[in-house]
C-alpha cells in the first residue's frame, strides 16, 4: 500500500467518516461544512487514492494555533501516519507562527508521549488547568 500526505482540506464526508471511524466525536455537515473553510492549515493522508488521516490547524494566525482532528483509521494505524501528520503541521507552525504564539491541543484518544515528541506539555493544575465545553 502507498501512502501520501497531502496539504489540502479534507472532503466533508470523509472528515466525518475518518473522525468516527478513529474514534472521534460526531461532527454535523453543516458544522464540518463550516469549519472546513475556515481552519488554517490542513493535510489529508491518502492510502493510494482513499482518504485514510487528517489533521488540521485552526486559529487566529497570530497569537493562537490549535492542533485539531488528528485522526487515522484504525486499519491504517501503526504504520506511522500520525507522525507524519503531526510532523508536518508541526512545519506549518514553526515556518508561520510569530514569536509568542501559543499552541495547544486536546488529545481526545493520543498519549501524553506522542505529542511531547513534538515540544508539547501537559497542562497540569495547580498552575494549568485544560479545559472544555462541548455543545450538543
Amino acid at each position: 500500500m502507498h501512502y501520501q500526505i497531502k496539504e489540502e482540506v479534507p472532503r466533508i464526508l470523509d472528515y466525518i467518516d475518518i473522525r468516527l471511524g478513529a474514534g472521534l466525536s460526531r461532527k454535523s455537515t453543516e458544522a464540518a461544512t463550516i469549519g472546513l473553510k475556515n481552519g488554517l492549515f490542513s493535510v489529508v493522508v491518502y492510502a493510494d487514492e482513499t482518504p485514510v488521516g487528517i489533521g488540521r490547524i485552526i486559529g487566529d494566525s497570530g497569537c493562537f494555533f490549535e492542533i485539531v482532528d488528528i485522526a487515522v483509521l484504525p486499519e491504517h494505524q501503526k504504520k506511522g501516519l500520525g507522525q507524519l501528520i503531526m510532523e508536518r503541521l508541526m512545519q506549518f507552525i514553526h515556518e508561520n507562527a510569530l514569536p509568542t504564539a501559543y499552541v495547544s491541543l486536546m488529545a481526545d484518544h493520543g498519549t501524553p508521549d506522542f505529542y511531547k515528541k513534538y515540544g508539547f506539555e501537559v497542562s497540569l493544575p495547580p498552575q494549568k488547568a485544560g479545559m472544555f465545553l462541548r455543545i450538543v
